[in-house]
C-alpha cells in the first residue's frame, strides 16, 4: 500500500500522507512523492485546488520518520541529499501555481507544520495540536521553513514558537494566525468540502495570478546569506547534540544538550 495516496475528487486534487501507525511522519520516499503529485495535478486542468491532508484521523503529518535519522541523516552526504528531497518537496508546494489547502486533523508537527505552512489555506480540526521541536532534537531547520513561518506568524510568535519548542492546541494557532479556521470534528469535512468548492467556482487564471503575485512580495530579501544559513543548519546535524538528541529520544528520556 502506497504512503501517499493521490487522488481526484472532482475539481479537488487529494494528497493524503499515509502512514497512520507512524501519524504520518514523513519517510524519503514520502518526501519524493510530492513532487510527481503535484505535477500532474498542475497538468490537468480539471483540477481547480488541491487539498493535502494526513490518514487516519489522528495527524496531518508528525514530523519526520525518525526510524530513517540513523541512515538518513547522520553522514554530511546523507543529511545534504535529504535536505535536497524534502525541501524539493516543500518548495513545490509553496510554489504550486494552483490553491491548496492543507486539511489539519490531529498532530502538526515539525516538518508536518512547514508543510501545512506551504499550502495558501490552513483549516484545523479543533482537537488538532502544533509544535516545532527541532529544539528537543538538535536538529538543523532549513531557512526557507523558517521564512514560512516568520511570514505567517511575525517574528516574534515564530520566535516563541521555535525557541521554546512547545506544543499548542488549534484555538492558540487560531488566535496567533497560524491557521485561518478551525472546526469541531462533526462539522471539519463539511466546512472543507465548502472552502474547496468556494475556490473552484472562481476564476483560475485570476487566482493563479493573485497567488503568484504574494509569493513574490513574500520571496527572501536579496541580500539574504543563504550559504551562510544553509552552513548552520548543516553544523547542527553534524554536532555531538545532533547525536544526543536522536539518542535520547530512542531511549525515551530527556536529551543533555552541551552546545557542541
Amino acid at each position: 500500500m502506497s504512503n501517499v495516496l493521490v487522488e481526484k475528487k472532482g475539481a479537488a486534487g487529494w494528497i493524503t500522507f499515509n502512514d497512520p501507525a507512524r501519524h504520518n511522519a514523513m519517510s524519503l520516499d514520502m518526501w519524493a512523492a510530492v513532487g510527481p503529485a503535484l505535477e500532474s495535478f498542475a497538468a490537468d486542468d480539471e483540477i481547480k485546488v488541491v487539498v493535502v491532508t494526513g490518514a487516519g484521523g489522528k495527524a496531518f503529518v508528525s514530523g519526520a520518520n525518525i526510524s530513517q535519522f540513523d541512515k538518513l541523516r547522520t553522514s554530511a552526504d546523507a543529511v545534504a541529499e535529504y535536505e535536497r528531497v524534502a525541501e524539493g518537496a516543500q518548495q513545490a508546494l509553496y510554489d504550486f501555481p494552483k490553491p491548496t489547502i492543507a486539511r489539519i486533523q490531529g498532530y502538526c508537527i515539525g516538518g508536518g507544520l512547514n508543510l501545512s505552512l506551504c499550502c495558501d489555506i490552513r483549516i484545523a480540526s479543533q482537537a488538532s495540536s502544533f509544535s516545532l521541536p527541532a529544539g528537543k532534537m538538535g536538529l538543523g531547520y532549513r531557512y526557507t521553513a523558517i521564512r514560512n513561518l516568520v511570514t505567517v506568524v511575525g517574528p516574534a510568535r515564530a520566535l516563541d514558537i521555535f525557541l521554546s519548542a512547545r506544543r499548542f492546541k488549534a484555538e492558540e494557532a487560531l488566535e496567533m494566525g497560524l491557521i485561518h479556521f478551525m472546526q469541531p470534528d462533526e462539522s471539519f469535512d463539511a466546512f472543507v468540502d465548502d472552502y474547496a468548492a468556494k475556490i473552484q467556482a472562481n476564476a483560475p487564471l485570476t487566482l493563479r495570478a493573485g497567488k503568484t503575485m504574494i509569493r513574490e512580495f513574500q520571496k527572501m530579501p536579496a541580500d539574504s546569506d543563504a550559504e551562510r544559513m544553509r552552513e548552520l543548519v548543516m553544523q547542527c546535524f553534524a554536532s555531538e547534540d545532533y547525536q544526543e538528541g536522536k539518542r535520547a529520544f530512542a531511549e525515551k528520556r530527556a536529551p543533555q544538550f552541551k552546545g557542541r
